[in-house]
């Protein structure tokens, strides 16, 4: 028998978890929009996706030169991924679609300047974002690229990459296998998408069930994410703030557990800075717009599970060691 303390407390647990699947939400879905919006405008403004291949394919040039589309393409990292997915369906270098994947979510106008907002007086902070997300997207393009595309790519992917491929390059049957060979990280050869533009119509009609397909995996990932924010409370986490490596680990933790949008993490980072290290900070900072429990979901219309597991663990090892040179510096 379910004593009724026990069953008002399942009751407001519940209502904790729908008030939190609610708000991540609504917080993400019109980032979402936005970049689908902005994926389906190029995929009928540059049917040929010419510009997309003439990315440089430089091992640095290349995750720069992406992450530099941050500041032309303003979205978090749920938008991200449509606009990640559309340059690697167009024959971008995988450097460069990495690059702006991992790296725009911070390196783009809305999310510098609410961070601006957020620590108008820590001016390190300001400076320390856009870098470490740099060196973040660097090391993680620089380490993906090493793995073939097949091995990379979803098979859905990896097949609308290579359909895109003249008959002259690769034979039909290498082009629906996506067993190509091409060197790991190299830039596709001689792409040769249609020039022609589709009809607005079919345009949309992708888009619309590109959203759908994305929208459902959002909605999936932030209801794992309510549930583990209801089941493992912040307090927990904050609760060893002032112990240098603690104080990273358990931040990095909350960040990949509230999956908040880069957009406004800032805000949140604000309610305990003053509790935690200033190299855990800058990792909750860091960490969240790379991996959160919202975006592995998404991601899995990109990556293959052992390349998301590969970006989970690199990406957390990076910021440890950024955020434990931030505190060796200013503790």
């Amino acid at each position: 028998m379910v004593r009724p303390g026990a069953a008002v407390i399942a009751v407001e647990r519940l209502a904790t978890t729908w008030a939190l699947f609610q708000a991540l939400l609504v917080e993400a879905m019109p980032f979402l929009l936005i970049g689908v919006a902005l994926s389906t405008l190029a995929r009928w403004i540059s049917p040929g996706g010419k510009w997309v291949r003439d990315l440089p394919a430089h091992p640095l040039l290349g995750p720069l030169s992406g992450a530099a589309l941050g500041f032309a393409l303003p979205a978090c990292e749920c938008g991200n991924v449509p606009m990640a997915r559309h340059l690697l369906v167009k024959g971008a270098p995988i450097a460069t679609a990495l690059g702006f994947l991992f790296a725009a979510p911070v390196l783009n106008p809305i999310v510098l300047a609410s961070t601006w907002a957020a620590f108008p007086d820590q001016p390190w902070l300001l400076a320390a974002r856009p870098l470490g997300a740099l060196l973040i997207a660097v090391c993680l393009a620089t380490l993906l690229r090493l793995l073939p595309e097949h091995e990379l790519l979803q098979p859905a992917l990896l097949e609308e990459r290579r359909l895109s491929q003249p008959l002259g390059e690769v034979t039909l049957l290498e082009r629906r296998s996506g067993l190509i060979g091409v060197p790991a990280g190299a830039a596709v050869p001689a792409l040769g998408g249609s020039s022609r533009r589709p009809p607005l119509g079919q345009v949309l009609s992708h888009g619309g069930s590109e959203f759908l397909e994305l929208a459902l995996l959002l909605v999936m990932g932030c209801a794992i994410a309510a549930l583990v924010q209801t089941v493992v409370p912040r307090q927990w986490l904050i609760a060893v703030g002032g112990t240098p490596t603690l104080s990273i680990l358990s931040l990095m933790l909350l960040s990949l557990v509230v999956s908040v949008c880069s957009s406004v993490d800032a805000f949140l980072a604000l309610g305990f800075a003053a509790q935690v290290t200033p190299g855990a900070v800058l990792a909750f900072l860091l960490l969240g717009p790379v991996m959160d429990l919202k975006l592995v979901g998404l991601f899995g219309i990109l990556l293959r599970p052992r390349a998301i597991l590969l970006t989970a663990g690199a990406a957390s090892l990076v910021v440890l060691l950024i955020g434990q040179w931030v505190n060796l510096l200013l503790l």
